[in-house]
């Protein structure tokens, strides 16, 4: 049974299509990136597959239980969703946000059990906020209160996290952190979908790529399969090509194609 599946996608607005006929199934023990360029229709396809939008066309479920069919408690317990957006609505503390995490076990602020508390706490750990926990989120710099709002959907500790671009605000240090946290968390046995710009950071860490591109999936496979010079002058338009440096392989960008 797949952690999330989706089969045959399609979305449009004003007839212009976002999505078309898209498709993939999430296992356990992996992280995928989803990649493309701006427009392509990265984040209107984690929507739909997570039942927060209607598609126009074909099915999505997550664990097994048709996606659009669960309450906002029971998705929560099976999936954490990090979005793009993540507004604060008031300064609480830090450990009140991440704390959040735990409401889907029906934690409440200041009820915290055991549990919670300990799940909580391995949050704050994974993503170096020790020292952060009584500090008002509101006076945090963007790339803090971006580790903030990742340590809250990973108290959670779902099977399965599909997170929207959640280096975006990060320096390099944290990028590679955040990066090998999910890589650790893969290896765990869990799952984890990342929409990510940094093709270097995808080429690295990720075992498994979805390309996305004019709302199609067109390219989905691992890093070393799919990492092409014509894929990357196709999605992106520009000219690339893949070194092995020691160990590890990086992305050599020329420039525009």
């Amino acid at each position: 049974m797949s952690l999330l599946r989706a089969d045959g996608l399609s979305y449009a607005i004003d007839g212009q299509s976002l999505v078309r006929h898209a498709g993939f199934a999430l296992e356990t023990g992996q992280l995928t990136a989803l990649i493309g360029p701006n427009g392509s229709g990265k984040t209107t396809l984690l929507r739909l597959a997570l039942g927060l939008l209607p598609a126009d066309s074909g099915t999505a479920s997550i664990g097994g239980a048709a996606a659009g069919s669960l309450s906002p408690l029971e998705r929560a317990r099976r999936v954490a969703y990090l979005p793009q957006a993540r507004p604060l609505v008031w300064p609480q503390p830090v450990r009140d946000v991440i704390s959040l995490g735990r409401f889907a076990y029906g934690a409440a602020l200041g009820r915290l059990s055991a549990e919670d508390e300990a799940a909580v706490q391995r949050a704050i750990s994974a993503c170096r906020l020790e020292g952060f926990e009584e500090r008002a989120a509101d006076t945090l710099s963007g790339g803090e209160l971006s580790r903030v709002h990742l340590a809250r959907a990973l108290a959670a500790e779902t099977p399965l996290v599909v997170a929207d671009e959640p280096v975006a605000a990060l320096d390099p240090r944290y990028q590679h952190q955040t990066m090998q946290l999910f890589d650790a968390m893969a290896n765990d046995g869990r799952g984890v979908l990342t929409v990510i710009h940094d093709l270097d950071l995808a080429l690295r860490y990720a075992s498994r790529i979805l390309w996305m591109k004019e709302g199609r999936i067109v390219a989905d496979g691992t890093p070393q399969d799919t990492f092409t010079n014509e894929r990357l002058r196709d999605v992106f338009g520009i000219d690339a090509r893949v070194l092995q440096d020691g160990g590890s392989k990086r992305l050599e960008i020329m420039g525009p194609a």
